[in-house]
């Protein structure tokens, strides 16, 4: 017992250290001035430790792109969490033709990598006048977050009891209230589960914020960073400052979120 506790032990400090060891090297880049870091002195702790990369990056556009990853992660996690609830419960509730086969599309389209897609869509979107602005991407993003949250979705409304929406109906309820009193706050943990998954991929996207957007004003952070490069010469500092603040948000936001999900899951197997 002792050798095997001891095995888990160390085998979770050799996780953290592989986990946290990269994280800790970017922070601490970032509070570092130029000179430590291209003759690498105190690589892992800033000695004099300073702010100029996060002042110096704060006077580029760069809190434009940070807005512009925001409001596009945003608006992209409220649809496609009101589409793919919507959609999984169709999907696991009512009885219409090829159910199952729509619900393996579903899954497919996720798989289809995005690679395949972004010229097609930029055909449609250059129809619609829809490129160079954050619109592009309100209408692209969903095409590869909304399969898979509307996958796990259905999973969610699958595993809840069919007899908690029957007593609804046999109480008067219709099936929207049956949807939005009965089962909606049980299938909270799902519908977190899938924001969080969709703010991620919002948030940290590359290729269709490349392809589909050229003004530097509309820029998402991923590849507003590209900018800060010139040339040859990397200004490692102010990207490793970038790269912490933009981690900073998805962290908190995992942070905060874990705890809800939690609360949601034991009131859920509590009103079940």
């Amino acid at each position: 017992m002792n050798g095997t506790r001891a095995l888990t032990v160390i085998g979770l400090v050799a996780f953290l250290l592989l986990v946290l060891v990269p994280f800790w090297w970017i922070a601490s880049m970032s509070f570092k001035t130029y000179e430590q870091i291209q003759f690498a002195v105190s690589i892992y702790v800033p000695k004099p430790f300073t702010w100029e990369n996060y002042t110096a990056l704060w006077g580029t556009r760069f809190p434009l792109w940070l807005r512009n990853s925001l409001v596009t992660a945003v608006v992209v996690t409220a649809v496609t969490t009101v589409i793919a609830t919507l959609s999984g419960y169709a999907v696991a509730r009512l009885q219409f033709p090829g159910r199952g086969a729509v619900a393996s599309l579903v899954l497919i389209l996720y798989l289809v990598p995005p690679a395949l897609l972004f010229i097609p869509l930029y055909r449609v979107l250059a129809e619609l006048g829809a490129t160079d602005s954050l619109a592009a991407l309100f209408l692209s993003y969903p095409t590869f977050t909304v399969p898979f949250c509307t996958w796990l979705m259905i999973g969610f409304f699958k595993a809840l009891p069919k007899e908690l929406e029957e007593a609804a109906f046999v109480d008067g309820a219709t099936r929207t209230t049956a949807l939005v009193r009965v089962l909606l706050p049980l299938a909270a943990p799902g519908i977190v589960a899938s924001a969080i998954f969709a703010f991620t991929l919002s948030w940290n996207e590359f290729l269709y914020a490349l392809v589909f957007i050229q003004d530097e004003t509309k820029l998402t952070v991923p590849v507003g960073l590209n900018l800060l490069i010139y040339g040859d010469v990397f200004s490692w500092g102010q990207l490793m400052a970038a790269s912490v603040i933009t981690t900073l948000p998805v962290v908190a936001l995992y942070m905060f979120i874990h705890r809800w999900m939690v609360e949601g899951l034991a009131a859920g197997s509590v009103k079940g």
